[in-house]
């Protein structure tokens, strides 16, 4: 049975994909909207909290209730709310769509860096092999693959593979007895994708990104890590 928040929801999520609301339109009077979905006000705003929760919305104080710019890259960042409570064998799941993704936008890359661009992945890579604090580690392996998405220039696949990368820096790799060992075979990794975009080759960027997640995917399947809620521990 259709509870009313639900079908306040629903009536609004048809309000926003028919086009009758628009992308940064202003809603409607709370009294126009609950007269036309037959709900009541109680409803129609617990409707728009789950809206705004998922970036389709956003209330301004004091201007209303707007219909967010619909960017494909803000709706994909909150899949995090529930790609977040994912436990490590449905992000295991997740990586053959990750392998996929990665090797597209470094093949991307390729085509689009810049000689600036490629100095500071290079900076990225000498940075984890100058620290042994493993949560610094991590923070240089986000900022290499996150520059690198950035470079192939699709907002969207920049922000999905964010989301995927945020759950898996939730499992300790780097705090393990073998964390050094997978620092200096991450690293190595990292020089093979940067060669691969210096000599402008998308299918060997494709192919050493395909192996560096596929590596991180065996770790992770193998060691089994236990989840922390400190983020700057794990993989990237």
């Amino acid at each position: 049975m259709t509870s009313a928040v639900d079908k306040a929801f629903h009536g609004l999520r048809h309000m926003i994909s028919s086009g009758r609301l628009s992308a940064g339109q202003r809603f409607p009077p709370e009294n126009e909207l609950c007269d036309e979905l037959g709900i009541s006000r109680s409803s129609l705003r617990e409707a728009v909290r789950m809206l705004a929760a998922l970036g389709v919305v956003e209330a301004r104080h004091g201007s209303g209730t707007f219909v967010s710019l619909l960017r494909p890259e803000d709706l994909i960042g909150t899949l995090s709310l529930t790609i977040g409570l994912l436990p490590l064998d449905g992000l295991l799941e997740l990586y053959e769509i990750r392998r996929v993704l990665e090797s597209h936008v470094v093949a991307q890359a390729a085509a689009r860096i810049t000689p600036e661009e490629l100095e500071s992945l290079y900076g990225h890579i000498e940075g984890i092999d100058t620290t042994d604090d493993p949560a610094k580690v991590t923070v240089f392996d986000h900022s290499f693959h996150s520059e690198i998405a950035r470079i192939a220039g699709n907002p969207a696949l920049e922000s999905l593979l964010a989301v995927f990368r945020s759950r898996s820096r939730h499992y300790q790799v780097f705090t393990l007895p073998g964390g050094p060992e997978m620092k200096r075979v991450t690293n190595e990794d990292h020089r093979a994708i940067v060669t691969a975009l210096a000599n402008r080759d998308p299918a060997a960027a494709a192919s050493a990104a395909a192996a560096h997640v596929g590596r991180t995917e065996s770790w992770l399947n193998a060691l089994r890590p236990p989840v922390t809620e400190d983020s700057d521990v794990g993989l990237a």
